[in-house]
């Protein structure tokens, strides 16, 4: 068992090796008649089959890897679809052909190792399918799924639909794993393949997740416009319901008004007339039943008209509470949208007060360049005095070495001239030795003075280098000044626009309250017209163009409908209007064609 095992998993290491170099030949995606991968999934199947539990029931005996497979299923929930699906073809009869569609579906979802290393961790559920000493019983088990992970890298492209898994036969077939000689000096350049098309690969993938979160943010962006322009519009649509209630409401107390009147006339009207019956009757008796019939006939409708009025009355107050609370409504509306604009304009302080504390920050960063410059050029002067000492050192060497050899050459004349007189010249040679000595010490105390002056000169070679890397993060410190000035440029471009956007809306609401009186005027000419309400409208109905702050909603006081400011710039006096109106194009020439056909008749 143990040979058998060790057999296996050098054979699936051979298998995975020559499956991954001829995808690699072949561009990463494999067919279901691709030889390699024919016999990898040979391969895996006597590996799931060593060590199988033969399982005995009434029918017979049953040997098959299908088993262990169905806890996946249990174990992970990500594998239940595979399951399903491999019940559900209905080419499938025997547990061998399941097991195969599952092994085909679970490689081209890129996750074989995955749901093989659940059942790995389990042991002890595969104990009641495997043997104790079987293949995935054992370390090798793990080693076989640690080599899976590498196919994750494949492409399976594999149809089920018309192939017979119940009867293939799972022979290994050992002509695909000899190698040429050719193959072994060819690896290098597979390696390099491989290689370059991870990188590819990689690239490929931080690319797609760039252009993915790109796109995310342009959708956040055009929502959050769209959502700014129908706030817009929304405030413009309420300024406009607000001016139409309270228009109605004064014209319902007009009403009521005019029908109060009316009753106390009418009642003061029937108070006179059954004065004047009354001494009618007192007078003359003559024809009182007839005078009774109709004073009582006239009561009757008169009480029948006064429920009448009061049943208007009611409907008139209810009417008047709904438009009351119609009116608070919109008041919260414009409420809530005053308070977006008082956020909008802190947002903008808050950008202001941002921009200033960069500006300071600037002024820091200048101010330190200068000082560093100054202790730059400060430096810079100390290296020049040191070397200017070093010079004159250098001089004074020189000095001393030449009057040393004048020396020594004096001292070779006198040995040649005075030979005899050695005891006389002895003193002059201990003399001149002295002074030799007092030269050498000079000379050493000198290349001390010299050596701890290259010493200064390196600490100082050290500080400059130091200064010149601050120099560099101050220009790096400038860049980022430079981008942060943009970036503030950009800033003040998009508060300059609210701000005008901010104008405009002003401008609007005031001109809003001043056309009240024309939209009372176009509400009563329209009453045969359609009258189009703002929220309906988003184009323009001529040019089919898109509203927006800077192209405005305009009602056509002729046909009701909504167009833009260049649709409908003319005006014309329209016999319900008592000035010139707006009108648009087509009303506006329409009309001038009756005009010109009236005066021509």
């Amino acid at each position: 068992m143990m040979e058998e095992r060790v057999n296996l998993m050098h054979m699936m290491k051979l298998s995975i090796k020559v499956l991954l170099q001829s995808a690699l030949s072949l561009g990463r995606s494999l067919d279901a008649d691709h030889a390699p991968l024919q016999q990898f999934f040979v391969v895996l199947e006597h590996c799931l089959k060593h060590g199988l539990r033969v399982k005995k029931s009434f029918i017979g005996q049953n040997k098959s890897f299908f088993g262990p497979l169905e806890l996946v299923e249990k174990l992970c929930p990500e594998a239940s679809d595979i399951a399903t699906s491999v019940r559900n073809l209905p080419e499938l009869k025997t547990a061998v052909g399941r097991g195969r569609a599952w092994l085909y579906l679970a490689l081209m979802q890129k996750k074989l190792a995955d749901y093989l290393k659940v059942l790995v961790d389990n042991k002890n559920l595969l104990s009641e399918f495997y043997e104790p000493e079987a293949l995935m019983m054992e370390e090798e088990g793990t080693v076989i799924v640690g080599l899976l992970v590498g196919l994750n890298v494949l492409d399976a492209n594999l149809c089920l639909k018309g192939e017979d898994l119940d009867s293939q036969v799972g022979v290994i077939d050992f002509s695909l794993y000899i190698k040429d000689v050719q193959d072994l000096d060819g690896r290098k350049e597979h390696e390099r393949i491989t290689d370059v098309l991870d990188q590819k690969n990689y690239v490929e993938e931080l690319n797609r997740h760039l252009s993915c979160t790109v796109g995310d943010l342009q959708t956040k962006i055009d929502g959050l416009e769209k959502t700014n322009s129908k706030l817009q519009e929304e405030l413009s649509a309420a300024t406009d319901r607000i001016c139409s209630l309270q228009e109605e409401q004064q014209q319902l107390r007009e009403q009521n008004e005019l029908i109060r009147e009316k009753s106390e006339k009418s009642v003061e009207i029937t108070k006179q007339d059954t004065k004047v019956e009354l001494e009618t009757y007192k007078q003359t008796r003559q024809g009182l039943d007839e005078m009774y019939n109709d004073v009582w006939k006239q009561l009757k409708q008169e009480r029948k008209a006064r429920l009448e009025l009061e049943k208007e009355l009611e409907l008139q107050i209810g009417m008047k509470t709904e438009m009351e609370i119609a009116m608070k409504l919109l008041e919260k509306d414009t409420h809530e949208k005053q308070d977006t604009l008082v956020a909008l304009r802190q947002q903008l302080e808050e950008v202001k007060a941002i921009n200033l504390q960069m500006f300071h920050k600037v002024q820091n960063a200048e101010s330190s360049l200068q000082q560093k410059n100054e202790v730059i050029t400060s430096f810079e002067e100390k290296t020049n005095q040191v070397t200017s000492s070093m010079k004159q050192m250098e001089d004074r060497l020189r000095h001393s070495e030449s009057a040393r050899q004048g020396a020594e050459e004096r001292s070779r004349k006198l040995q040649q001239e005075l030979g005899g007189r050695s005891s006389a010249l002895q003193q002059q040679l201990a003399q001149l030795h002295e002074q030799c000595a007092s030269l050498e010490k000079e000379l050493k105390s000198e290349k001390e003075q010299r050596q701890a002056l290259q010493r200064e000169l390196q600490h100082e070679k050290d500080t400059s280098s130091l200064l010149r890397a601050e120099l560099q993060q101050v220009e790096g410190l400038k860049k980022e000044l430079r981008e942060l000035q943009d970036e503030k440029a950009e800033l003040q471009k998009i508060c300059d626009e609210q701000e005008q956007a901010l104008q405009e809306m002003g401008l609007h609401l005031s001109q809003s309250k001043l056309k009240m009186e024309d939209i009372k005027e176009v509400n009563k000419a329209l009453k045969g017209h359609t009258w189009l309400k703002d929220d309906e409208a988003t184009h323009c109905k001529q040019c089919e163009k898109e509203f927006s702050i800077s192209r405005r909603k305009h009602h056509c006081r002729n046909c009701g409908h909504i167009f833009c400011n260049a649709c409908s710039s003319n005006e014309l006096a329209l016999p319900s209007y008592p000035r010139p109106v707006r009108v648009c194009d087509s009303c506006h020439t329409l009309l001038l064609q009756r005009c010109s056909s009236s005066t021509s008749s």
